[in-house]
């Protein structure tokens, strides 16, 4: 997971340099709603893509392959698919690839290089569970085909600087807590909740949540003490100020607040570099508990023959 995450300014500049795929891709968009589907850390993704295409004017929104599969809101005439996955098509979005294509629905997959059905591609398969640059990547990808079809997000050509320095900042020391680390965003950056406590699961195996700030607020937060600790993501824009005084509220009760800011490259293209501090906050948190951050939990006896019952 360290050695892929180091790697990401590299693969972020690649894709840059490789602009005309994504801009032919976008061809397929145009002038159709958008709906964009994936599961755990493409769930977020393709939230982060919906954010990123309505900025262009296009009506996105992302749907859970499952729940289109077994019969919820999914692709029809006049709308386009985009299926994210980091290694290839999983059981339901398979299931929604081959109904989108049948009722005639431009798809476009987004995923691994050399990966089955892939039509935009991010990085090569990641040795670790904890996808971290195949996230970045479709996230960049995503920024492409929105500025393609006239979103303006910022300087895109920045964020891989702006990744690289996080990276290279100390740690933001955000310790092990006694019982829940809780994240909290505004905007886009509420998905950049929702993948933090998804990483500092699947890494440490430590109970996290993450949500929108104003979510947060109204239940959840009651249930902090100084048992628990906060990451509030800020990545600017008109969330900010409520992401402040939710923040103080929760100190005051007693809880650790982590406060965590880049606001430099705008609301939108801040994911880039807040996905990167909360990725490490994962890997740090699995690392001071001795958990594998590659191994997904296999390496607690017995997991994997659990885990391996089920079809992905």
């Amino acid at each position: 997971m360290r050695a892929t995450m180091a790697r990401q300014p590299d693969e972020l500049r690649r894709l840059l340099a490789d602009g005309g795929a994504a801009e032919r891709a976008a061809e397929r968009l145009a002038g159709r709603r958008v709906l964009l589907a994936g599961t755990g850390t493409s769930w977020h993704a393709a939230n982060h893509g919906a954010w990123m295409l309505r900025a262009a004017g296009v009506e996105a929104w992302a749907i859970q392959p499952m729940d289109a599969a077994v019969g919820g809101v999914r692709p029809d005439e006049g709308d386009a698919l985009v299926l994210l996955s980091h290694t290839g098509i999983k059981r339901y979005s398979a299931e929604l690839r081959e109904a989108a294509r049948a009722a005639g629905v431009p798809t476009l997959a987004i995923g691994g290089i050399g990966r089955p059905g892939v039509d935009l591609e991010t990085v090569e398969r990641e040795r670790s569970s904890a996808y971290t640059a195949s996230h970045l990547a479709a996230l960049l990808r995503l920024a492409q085909l929105a500025g393609a079809l006239g979103a303006r997000l910022g300087e895109l050509d920045a964020v891989p600087d702006a990744v690289a320095a996080e990276l290279a900042r100390p740690s933001r020391g955000v310790a092990v807590p006694e019982r829940l680390l809780e994240y909290a965003g505004a905007g886009t950056n509420a998905w950049t909740a929702e993948e933090g406590a998804l990483k500092v699961r699947e890494t440490a195996r430590l109970a996290s949540e993450g949500l929108m700030v104003e979510q947060f607020l109204h239940g959840p937060a009651v249930a902090l003490d100084a048992r628990d600790a906060l990451v509030c993501l800020d990545g600017g824009g008109p969330g900010s100020e409520r992401l402040e005084e939710v923040a103080a509220v929760v100190e005051a009760g007693g809880a650790r607040v982590h406060r965590i800011a880049a606001r430099e490259l705008g609301e939108q293209l801040s994911i880039f570099p807040l996905t990167v501090a909360v990725q490490r906050i994962a890997l740090e948190a699995a690392e001071a508990l001795g958990s594998d951050p590659d191994a997904f939990g296999y390496e607690v006896p017995g997991r994997r023959a659990i885990w391996e019952r089920l079809t992905l």
